[in-house]
């Protein structure tokens, strides 16, 4: 079954482990305005115990949340063949996108604020279909910059060929 996802004749590239701190870093951004305004709106209304309560069940969630997402960062992975790049990823839900560079339409590259400062970019593939289109996030900005030129080129290339 693994191989359904994940053939093993490739050579898989994985994404950096910082993609597990940044995005453990906004879930707690996110746990935390959460927290704040629990306890305010409940603390105010219900009671201090259910605002209480409710940020008790929200640290729950995050740590939850928190082993969830270094599983999810060490499950995607890339890798380039002669006619096609495969992107997977997924640990409970697995998906692998094959995307043949004779389909790609474009390229594009992103980084936030955040990604930014933690060193990282995400690549997206665009096609004419949506359902083939992927992307592939915490890559270092020399190799996000790599696969994008890799990437055009050889769609390029092959999109001459149709």
């Amino acid at each position: 079954m693994d191989d359904l996802f994940a053939p093993s004749d490739v050579s898989w590239t994985p994404v950096s482990p910082k993609l597990a701190t940044l995005r453990r870093l906004n879930a707690s951004i996110v746990a935390g305005l959460a927290a704040i305004a629990a306890l305010l709106a409940l603390g105010l209304t219900l009671g201090w115990l259910y605002g209480v309560l409710a940020v008790v069940v929200i640290a729950l969630v995050l740590a939850w949340a928190w082993i969830l997402i270094g599983r999810n960062q060490r499950s995607w992975k890339y890798a380039e063949r002669e006619d096609e790049l495969l992107v997977s990823h997924g640990i409970m839900f697995r998906e692998l996108v094959v995307v043949p560079y004779g389909r790609m339409q474009f390229v594009d590259v992103t980084a936030g604020p955040l990604e930014r400062a933690y060193g990282m970019a995400t690549v997206e593939l665009h096609t004419a279909t949506p359902a083939t289109d992927a992307k592939i996030p915490g890559l270092h900005p020399d190799e996000a910059g790599r696969l994008r030129d890799r990437l055009s080129a050889l769609g390029q290339a092959q999109a001459w060929g149709l």
